[in-house]
């Protein structure tokens, strides 16, 4: 099960504000021995939202969605989610309950709103404020601001994604292969390193050179420990022997 990141709301596609999200979540799965599969940020449009819900529910992986719950006309993933699984917005009792706890004679109508969720939806605690997000299957819908959006992703993680978490954490080591050499003339090493160890990912960003810093290649290897280290020694040894070359160890199995 691959897990997605939605990022939701007008503001951060005109750049009013900046997205914090993605960094995040990152760690967070980090943390749990987790990948980010992908990022997708998408408009306050239950239409465009809507679809691509359905896309990674159906292909059975888990969506953690930020943004768009609350009860103002651009708030849209609410309706987006009812859209996606076919259900009705529908007032969710316990989540009605909580609102009414937290602000007492102030839980207006329009507070109300935001405890309409699909029909069978199950709740996102919020310890910020006691007003939920919900999920659906495997997709999980919490609020845009971080303070509230980071601890209420960690329950999701916790509490029901601990089966995704991972005992044994992939490291990536590094190196900068500096030069004359280019992508195409190592692509030959990079496949046979990717033949010789396919449980390990490899990647390579290059940097055509200035005033300041001359031409090179940074690459990566990624995977469990044991594989990894094993791939980058390998990879590393194979790479010293190509002429012109100079080999800088950014993070290494003895770095």
């Amino acid at each position: 099960m691959d897990v997605h990141l939605f990022v939701i709301g007008d503001e951060i596609l005109s750049g009013k504000r900046q997205d914090r999200h993605v960094r995040k979540v990152i760690e967070l799965l980090g943390q749990r021995g987790m990948e980010l599969a992908g990022v997708e940020f998408l408009p306050d449009d239950e239409h465009a939202i809507a679809p691509r819900i359905r896309a990674i529910a159906q292909a059975g992986n888990a969506l953690l969605s930020c943004g768009g719950i609350g009860a103002t006309p651009d708030d849209r993933t609410r309706q987006a989610a009812a859209l996606a699984f076919g259900q009705a917005l529908a007032p969710h009792p316990e989540a009605l309950a909580l609102i009414r706890a937290e602000y007492g004679e102030r839980a207006t109508s329009s507070r109300m709103l935001m405890a309409e969720f699909p029909a069978g939806a199950g709740l996102v605690p919020n310890p910020i404020n006691r007003v939920a997000g919900f999920s659906v299957g495997d997709c999980y819908f919490v609020p845009g601001f971080p303070e509230m959006a980071w601890p209420m992703l960690e329950w999701v993680l916790d509490e029901r994604l601990r089966r995704l978490h991972d005992s044994e954490p992939k490291v990536e080591y590094s190196l900068r292969a500096v030069g004359s050499s280019g992508e195409g003339d190592l692509l030959d090493l990079m496949n046979a390193t990717l033949e010789a160890f396919p449980g390990v990912k490899l990647s390579s960003l290059p940097f055509r050179g200035d005033g300041t810093r001359p031409r090179h290649i940074e690459f990566g290897i990624k995977g469990p420990r044991a594989q990894a280290a094993a791939a980058f020694d390998w990879f590393r040894a194979h790479l010293s022997e190509r002429p012109g070359l100079q080999i800088e160890l950014l993070r290494g199995p003895a770095a």
